[in-house]
């Protein structure tokens, strides 16, 4: 019998955790990167490889809830972890409003960056409900984009804010009063209110 010589290539088995999933790996090289099992072997070719060198925003996916360039980080490192690619940012097959705001807007020209964007921009608004143009330009400053010149992307975050801002103004509008205790005050009233005593008038 030969003897066991130690693979140059060594595979792992591993359960990744994607869009609310589980989905196994079986006999991957260990060095492979996040973005090549995804695209390569779950089938999941939203991100884009664009660099290699996680300079240019295409493959940004969330590991945890952070955004990470899933170019530069060995999925095996990720077995455990909550990932979500662009493909989870869909609701029951609709786009997310992010998504059909960079559409509308234009941000959407040969689209090979859109992917990267639209998780730039979901993990922008996560943290920061209403950024300034300023702080979106800073977010985004890690993706690059030959094609729209940004203009519609900074247009489509400032549309998902303002329709965000607006509809939780009509929930909080049409939400109907909180129940209250029976004689409680209504705010603002000040103090408990009394009910009339059960025997009041009464000769005891």
């Amino acid at each position: 019998a030969l003897p066991d010589v130690p693979s140059e290539h060594p595979a792992a088995s591993y359960l990744l955790h994607v869009n609310g999933v589980d989905r196994p790996v079986s006999d991957a090289w260990i060095g492979e990167s996040l973005l090549y099992v995804l695209r390569e072997r779950l089938g999941l070719a939203g991100a884009k490889d664009g660099c290699s060198q996680g300079e240019c925003g295409a493959c940004n996916v969330q590991v945890d809830g952070r955004l990470v360039a899933s170019c530069l980080v060995p999925a095996a490192t990720a077995a455990g972890s909550e990932v979500r690619t662009v493909e989870g940012l869909a609701a029951d097959g609709e786009p997310s409003d992010v998504q059909r705001a960079l559409s509308a807007c234009g941000a959407v020209q040969c689209g090979f960056c859109i992917p990267g964007m639209a998780m730039t921009v979901h993990d922008l608004l996560e943290g920061n409900h209403a950024p300034t143009e300023l702080e979106t330009r800073q977010a985004l400053c890690g993706n690059l984009c030959r094609c729209s010149g940004y203009r519609g992307v900074l247009d489509a975050v400032a549309d998902v804010v303002a329709a965000r801002e607006a509809n939780a103004e009509a929930a909080a509008t049409a939400a109907p009063d909180e129940a209250r205790i029976p004689h409680q005050a209504e705010p603002g009233a000040g103090g408990v209110q009394q009910g009339p005593h059960p025997h009041e008038g009464e000769v005891l």
